[in-house]
């Protein structure tokens, strides 16, 4: 915040990276020709990238994969339009083709989500493969391509791209 009280790009991303931090929700937003279509996503938050699991099937990955544009928010829960905090993000989202990387991701997720271990009750470190054969679901990353920080502290629709 600027000595005016102004949101400023780097103050704004540090709020950014903070939230990320804090919340665990992505909401993740698609369109095609049938209509657009919003679902939520846990995610890991790695290399400037926001990874989660989904199957190939569900609508939001069939109409992402199709178009190859997508949109995400992740927002603090808000009671009054003045505590109302988030990011926005156009973007694009792929699979995870390398097995390095998707280690690393699942270690961060379990890691992250304690709860999903329980899951896999005879298999302490799951891979991908076991993740699909569980869930049916494959690892997916929203990769952003513009990032903007809003925060309604300062002042209605304090919106501001910030540098990610």
């Amino acid at each position: 915040m600027t000595a005016d009280g102004n949101l400023t790009s780097e103050n704004g991303r540090e709020a950014a990276l903070a939230l990320v931090q804090e919340e665990s929700t992505l909401t993740l937003a698609t369109a095609d020709e049938s209509g657009p279509w919003s679902a939520p996503v846990y995610y890991v938050y790695r290399n400037d990238s926001f990874y989660f699991f989904s199957s190939p099937q569900s609508r939001h990955i069939q109409q992402a994969v199709k178009s190859g544009k997508a949109a995400a928010s992740l927002f603090q829960s808000a009671n009054s339009w003045q505590a109302i905090r988030g990011i926005q993000m156009p973007g694009t989202v792929e699979r995870v083709q390398s097995m390095a990387l998707s280690i690393k991701v699942i270690a961060k997720y379990l890691n992250r989500f304690a709860f999903v271990s329980e899951l896999f009750p005879d298999n302490p470190a799951p891979d991908q493969a076991a993740f699909f054969s569980r869930f049916r679901a494959r690892l997916y990353v929203f990769a952003p391509t513009a990032v903007y920080y809003i925060d309604n502290r300062f002042g209605f629709g304090a919106r501001q791209r910030i540098d990610w």
